[in-house]
This record gives C-alpha cells, sequence and structure tokens, in this order.
C-alpha cells in the first residue's frame, strides 16, 4: 500500500470518526482516483444513509407511540369521569335513604347505610386514585408528543406565588409547620406559562408537606439571578441521598428508600413539573442533604422588555 493510499484511507476514517461522534447527517467524500477507494466511499455513504433512514423511522414511532399513549389515556379517561359521577349520584342517595333490612335496623340501627356509604367512599377513593394517575399520564404523554400547548406570556410572579404558598397555608398550620416564606414586595415577572407555574408549585409544595413532614418546616423564596427568576421550596425532612438526586426527575423512576419512593408517588409528578418547566425555557433542580435540608429550585426566565 502506498503512501496517498494511505493518507486517504486516513482521512476516510477520520472523516466517518467525526460524522460518528457528532452524529451528523454529512457523507464522507475523497478526491482520489482509486476505484476501490471510491467503491469503499460508496458503500460507506450507503451504510450512513441507511443509519440516516433508521434513525428518522425510530422518532417517527416514538413520536406515535407517545400519541398512541395520550389517546388510550383519553379513552380510558372518558368512562372514569363517567363512573366517578355514577358514585357521587349513589353515595348522596344513599346517604337520604333509610329503608333498609327490619333484620339489621333491629340488631344495629343505621348499619347498612353506614356501610353502604363507607364502602362507596372507598371505591370512589379509588377511582379517584386512577383517574388522577391517568391525568398524569395523559399530560406527559401529550407534553412530550407536542401536542399540549405551553404560552409564553408575561407573568407576575409574586401575585402566582402568593397564590400558590396561600392555598397550603391553612394545610401547613394545621400539620404544626414551621413556615417561612420570602416574596419581594418589588415586582417581578416571568415569561412563561401561568397554568404550568402553577402546576409546578403545587406539586412542589404538595411534596414539601408530605414528605417532609420530620422536620416539621417548609421554606419558599423567591429570588432573583442576572440571568433568571428563582423559587426555592426547602423542607427539612428525611431528604434524598445524593446518588438518586439526579433520578428523581425520571419517567417511572422509584427507589428502595421510603422517603424517595413517597416522594416519587407514581413516578410522574416532578418529570411532568420538569418537562413543564423545560418547555418555558427554564428547569428544575435539586439539592438535598439527608436529615438537614432538600430543596427544589425552579429557574424561570425573567420576562425581558
Amino acid at each position: 500500500m502506498n503512501r496517498e493510499t494511505r493518507a486517504r484511507l486516513k482521512e476516510i476514517s477520520d472523516k466517518l470518526s467525526d460524522i460518528l461522534k457528532n452524529d451528523s447527517e454529512e457523507q464522507v467524500m475523497v478526491f482520489t482516483d482509486d476505484k476501490i477507494l471510491m467503491e469503499l466511499c460508496g458503500q460507506i455513504n450507503l451504510l450512513l444513509l441507511d443509519r440516516q433512514k433508521m434513525k428518522a423511522d425510530f422518532r417517527k414511532q416514538e413520536i406515535a407511540s407517545k400519541k398512541m399513549l395520550a389517546n388510550i389515556s383519553h379513552d380510558i379517561k372518558t368512562p372514569l369521569t363517567v363512573i366517578l359521577g355514577y358514585l357521587e349520584i349513589m353515595r348522596l342517595r344513599n346517604s337520604r335513604n333509610t329503608n333498609f333490612a327490619l333484620s339489621d335496623a333491629k340488631s344495629n340501627p343505621g348499619f347498612q347505610d353506614n356501610y353502604e356509604d363507607e364502602t362507596l367512599q372507598k371505591v370512589e377513593a379509588k377511582a379517584k386514585q386512577v383517574m388522577e394517575l391517568i391525568d398524569q399520564f395523559f399530560t406527559l404523554a401529550k407534553l412530550e408528543s407536542g401536542d399540549k400547548k405551553i404560552e409564553n406570556t408575561k407573568i407576575n410572579i409574586n401575585e402566582l406565588c402568593r397564590e400558590n404558598v396561600l392555598g397550603f397555608y391553612e394545610l401547613l398550620i394545621q400539620k404544626d409547620f414551621e413556615v417561612e416564606i420570602s416574596i419581594p414586595e418589588q415586582t417581578v415577572f416571568v415569561q412563561g406559562d401561568r397554568e404550568a407555574i402553577g402546576r409546578i408549585l403545587c406539586n412542589l409544595l404538595s411534596n414539601a408537606i408530605r414528605y417532609g413532614s420530620d422536620g416539621k418546616y417548609m421554606g419558599f423564596f423567591l429570588r432573583e439571578e442576572s440571568d433568571c427568576v428563582c423559587i426555592d421550596v426547602v423542607d427539612r425532612g428525611k431528604g434524598i441521598e445524593k446518588q438518586f438526586a439526579a433520578s428523581v426527575f425520571e419517567r417511572l423512576y422509584t427507589m428502595e428508600d421510603s422517603r424517595n419512593r413517597s416522594i416519587q408517588g407514581n413516578g410522574l409528578g416532578l418529570t411532568i413539573a420538569k418537562n413543564l418547566a423545560n418547555q418555558m425555557g427554564g428547569d428544575i433542580l435539586l439539592e438535598s442533604e439527608p436529615g438537614v435540608q432538600t430543596v427544589f429550585t425552579v429557574r424561570l426566565k425573567r420576562y425581558l422588555l
């Protein structure tokens, strides 16, 4: 093999390595009169074209599967809505019904009414759990398939933060939490979707109350940084081990640790929250020192005139 051929082969190898490393859609080009090298480049380019086609087909299948999940979720959600409606009607009728078996009435007055009412409440509660799970699947599927429209408007984040904290304040007092809130008086505006930000805050506040109960503390801090606006939701519960911190936002991720399994629930709440933040050009970050402090930070784009 002469020096020129070795140089052309090295050129082909380097170019192919660069294409694969950068995942680009380029082809291998080499200037040579050697027919064998020209044929080699042709075969390599055919393989690269097949690779591009496989990637495109995979993306299409992935989008199709996500849309299918969204459709299935919707199809299941509709009958469950009807079931919940009928259960509510049955429960209300049952609570008013005083005609029960004479034997039960004599032996234990009110037993049948109470039992049936309790049973219906349990069924209703379980149906609502299923409904909530399907709703989260439905939301995530729509987000990942690009079917859920996220608005980017000017939002008074001070006002939205106050509204969300106020919604949980009574529960925090009932649970004897120490509450520390810092929301600046000066109005701060962010760019995003009001409903999406509200859902994110609701998720993080719920987690702080439910899974930070060991520390009986909830902190909520709105602050500005040079390039963004941050909201910190803090608790002093059991916390999350460092090796799990990077995974808590993964879809359907669960862990053996009871605190972390609890914080995940069905594994969708934090995934949806982070997805919503990302689609608004922001993010959600986590820092946790187990037994000391856990901080979820929502980063949002500052509204620029």
